[in-house]
């Protein structure tokens, strides 16, 4: 699996054990920022890390802030994204298996290393069940996605 993996300042040191796990657990892992805990805007990383987990190029993404709130909302409004701010292990596996989310936020500053590191954990080992309703209902964020859903079809 390969995953792409960025932060703002904010999100750094977390950045950096969530790396060394996902190295450790064989997983490919490519940074999209930040370097080193210089001042970066979430949102420009955040686009960064959607855009190729949304097209495809990479399996799944995970992006740390302070809160994760931040990272979450700007890396949803990119097509193809199904980004998750987990704060719980429930969370993490329920959004897999339900939701199909494919970028795992968090926030440095609201968890600890230990809580993050079984988040993480548990996200990349869950699996989308692929059940009919919850099928059904990612299907559905797509065409929100696209604009279509509660719309009149063409002609009507």
């Amino acid at each position: 699996m390969r995953i792409a993996i960025g932060c703002d300042h904010a999100g750094h040191g977390l950045k950096k054990e969530i790396t060394a796990l996902l190295k450790e657990m064989s997983y490919k892992v490519q940074d999209f920022g930040c370097p080193e805990a210089w001042p970066q805007d979430y949102p420009d990383v955040a686009r960064s890390v959607a855009e190729v987990v949304g097209k495809g190029d990479f399996d799944r993404g995970i992006l740390i802030c302070g809160t994760g709130v931040g990272m979450s909302i700007a890396a949803n409004k990119v097509k193809g994204a199904r980004a998750a701010l987990c704060h719980d292990v429930f969370t993490a596996h329920s959004c897999r298996e339900h939701n199909d989310a494919n970028i795992l936020c968090l926030g440095q500053r609201v968890i600890g290393i230990g809580p993050a590191l079984d988040i993480v954990r548990t996200w990349v080992n869950a699996e989308f069940s692929n059940e009919e309703r919850h099928a059904r209902r990612v299907g559905k964020l797509a065409e929100i996605e696209c604009g279509l859903l509660g719309q009149e079809s063409p002609g009507e």
